[in-house]
């Protein structure tokens, strides 16, 4: 077995508590609270760019040219690719995208799963920071390809856009180029590497988890200004 296919093996309950969690089981019902949409789009809109920081950090921490090309398609993808998805779940709600997302804020899920992401961006070595990005689309196409296969999605459900969007094969190559990124890592690391690269793979797919209840429970921070 690949180093992929065994933490992804570990990490399966993780992707099972969530497909069973309110928020995915409200997309493949169709009656997901409107609320705990808008709650995502303000969260995921602010992540995203977030994310394109990480991998402008990760383009200066590698010398290869095959992963510097994997990831400015990835910041095209991040600005562009995740256009549809987004807007699909605005339609949902019945309010402009851009309105929606206008006045969100770092919920604290959201807040402490980019504090993951830039810290291993920034003090640690380049495939850190690939452990610890590589859940986001590995999650959403597991969870997304999950519903197709158990659910009959037909061409008025409400989230087929969005569900389609994350099913679809253009993930699964980014799936394929981030597996070969972290295999080529894992296999020269040492023993204590390895397994800090697991965990922190291990550890963003706790935090997918904890970003979806934060959209399902409506997270906001005790106090606020």
């Amino acid at each position: 077995m690949q180093h992929t296919d065994i933490i992804k093996e570990k990490a399966a309950p993780i992707v099972d508590l969530i497909y069973n969690d309110g928020f995915v089981q409200g997309l493949i019902n169709g009656d997901l609270d409107k609320e705990a949409v808008a709650h995502y789009l303000r969260a995921d809109s602010r992540y995203l760019k977030s994310f394109l920081d990480v991998y402008a950090i990760l383009l200066a921490k590698t010398s290869h040219l095959d992963e510097k090309k994997y990831l400015l398609e990835q910041v095209l993808f991040l600005m562009d690719g995740e256009h549809d998805a987004h807007h699909n779940l605005a339609e949902y709600i019945g309010i402009p995208y851009e309105e929606i997302i206008a006045d969100g804020e770092w919920y604290p899920a959201a807040d402490h799963y980019i504090k993951h992401m830039l810290y291993n961006a920034y003090a640690k070595p380049f495939e850190y920071a690939i452990a610890a990005s590589t859940p986001c689309p590995w999650v959403y196409f597991e969870i997304a390809t999950r519903i197709l296969k158990e659910h009959t999605i037909t061409d008025d459900h409400p989230f087929k856009v969005w569900i389609d969007f994350y099913a679809d094969d253009m993930v699964r190559d980014i799936m394929n180029s981030l597996d070969t990124i972290m295999n080529k890592y894992c296999d020269k690391a040492s023993e204590k590497e390895q397994k800090e690269l697991y965990k922190n793979f291990l550890e963003s797919c706790e935090h997918e988890r904890n970003f979806f209840n934060m959209a399902y429970t409506q997270q906001r921070w005790l106090v606020e200004l």
